[in-house]
């Protein structure tokens, strides 16, 4: 477990190299990064297509602003090694989400199936699966969340092919964020027939991207 400097936590993957979200705060990352750089946070009935569900940190944070403006969310992530319950249940402790029964219910469940829930205007899907092979959900996402480990320790997906597929995923108007300013990734989203902007990056990021369809 990794504690950061905004109070949240977050945990090291021994298989990748790296931690699961940013050292520099996991939760305000998740928040400006996803939450705010989809413009999730505003919309009425967001529909949530999330590459790596990781520890949960976006999910428990779109649940929590949802949740305060009293919307309906339907989340849809996949994962490909599904990290420990325990270390789910502990990087929540006291976060915003945590309390919600979506969040709980899905809890009892982890890692087991089934692990479509259902719970207070909430809808969630975690599929336990290589995304690369998955049918993605064509013109559904008002938002996609492109939270994988970073390019050098997972590249196959933020491969220009992987990309566009993404793309694909996005309902007109939808938007794609992601922790990443690399050049390539920035060229991929491009050549995918997005709008790519630069935003400021959360703490320890000078820029992260989104992408409009």
């Amino acid at each position: 477990m990794i504690e950061t400097p905004d109070g949240s936590r977050t945990a090291f993957s021994a298989r990748f190299g790296e931690a699961y979200g940013s050292r520099h705060g996991a939760q305000t990352q998740a928040r400006h990064v996803f939450v705010e750089g989809t413009g999730t946070h505003g919309h009425p009935a967001p529909r949530v297509l999330e590459i790596g569900f990781g520890l949960g940190v976006n999910f428990r944070a779109t649940l929590a602003d949802t949740a305060a403006r009293g919307v309906g969310l339907d989340y849809v992530a996949y994962e490909f090694d599904p990290a420990p319950a325990n270390w789910l249940r502990e990087v929540a402790v006291g976060e915003p989400g945590a309390d919600r029964p979506a969040w709980q219910a899905m809890l009892a469940q982890w890692p087991n199936a089934p692990r479509r829930i259902e719970a207070q205007n909430v809808r969630l899907t975690v599929h336990f699966s290589d995304v690369l092979a998955a049918d993605l959900p064509q013109g559904w996402a008002t938002a996609l969340y492109l939270d994988g480990f970073s390019p050098s320790r997972n590249p196959e997906v933020w491969t220009p092919e992987f990309v566009a597929r993404l793309a694909g995923a996005l309902a007109p108007g939808g938007i794609l964020a992601t922790y990443s300013a690399a050049g390539h990734v920035r060229r991929s989203l491009a050549a995918a027939g997005l709008n790519v902007e630069r935003r400021p990056g959360a703490p320890g990021k000078r820029e992260c991207l989104r992408a409009v369809r």
